[in-house]
């Protein structure tokens, strides 16, 4: 499989990531797929070849392996680095739908843009990141428990006794190298561990950050309509050359009335 050319499709990822999500990206490159490329394959290449049970029974040995060993590890780490990988690229895609978008509206509205940064996570991107989160976390742990469950842990035992047919009795069954492959099992554990975590803070990151955005908005909205209502208030106050007339209309009556009682 072409990783190079995984590595580089996703490397833009990073121009719209936060710092969560590049520690994440160099996690996945630099501890998982270099180490899977490296030295897990190597490790896991003499799987079936040396793997050796105390019989000379026909078909007795491949239905041990095929037992203890129901899926290669190389092949599940190589579905889960897939399957992880993916959902990062529905965040190019929504954004490279949105350039298209942009570049149609600028031809018809002359130089007008629709989005003043394509990249920028509001409105549907800023969803389209968060579900690609929800499903890279989902990923990880549902591949950990798969590789927990099918082998029942994540120990490599020396020594697997095996009794099915057409073995004629229980016989001892032995892998190559177990301590070498149980140290790559922890990593390669661990490292997913990790990457778990990573999207989680970032999953946290992002909420906090839009509620904190939410927030400011609407205190924002609150002064300004505070500004507005202040404003009205002044200008419905009486004018003073209103109240100057009224007081001249009243001197002028008082004057009147002395003067016709006189008559």
């Amino acid at each position: 499989m072409n990783w190079g050319g995984l590595q580089s499709l996703l490397s833009g990822v990073n121009k719209y990531s936060t710092v969560f999500g590049r520690v994440w990206l160099s996690m996945v490159f630099v501890f998982r797929i270099l180490v899977f490329v490296v030295a897990a394959q190597r490790v896991w290449g003499d799987d079936s070849r040396d793997f050796v049970c105390n019989t000379a029974q026909p078909g007795c040995v491949n239905v041990c392996y095929d037992h203890i060993f129901p899926i290669s590890h190389i092949r599940l780490w190589a579905l889960q680095l897939i399957f992880v990988t993916c959902p990062s690229l529905m965040v190019v895609a929504h954004v490279k739908l949105r350039e298209g978008k942009d570049s149609k509206y600028i031809a018809m509205h002359e130089g007008s843009h629709l989005y003043a940064n394509p990249g920028k996570k509001r409105g549907g991107l800023w969803w389209t990141y968060l579900v690609s989160l929800i499903f890279k976390a989902g990923f990880d742990a549902g591949f950990l428990y798969i590789l927990y469950y099918v082998y029942e842990g994540y120990d490599m035992p020396r020594l697997s006794k095996c009794s099915l047919e057409p073995c004629p009795n229980t016989v001892d069954c032995y892998i190559s190298r177990p301590t070498e492959k149980k140290i790559f099992t922890i990593f390669m554990v661990v490292s997913s561990s990790i990457c778990i975590f990573m999207c989680i803070c970032e999953m946290f990151y992002l909420i906090c950050k839009r509620i904190q955005k939410t927030i400011r908005k609407k205190v924002v909205e609150s002064h300004e309509m505070m500004a507005r209502r202040s404003r009205s208030k002044s200008s419905v106050r009486e004018d003073p050359t209103n109240t100057a007339s009224i007081q001249n209309l009243c001197n002028v009556k008082t004057e009147e009335a002395p003067s016709e009682k006189k008559k």
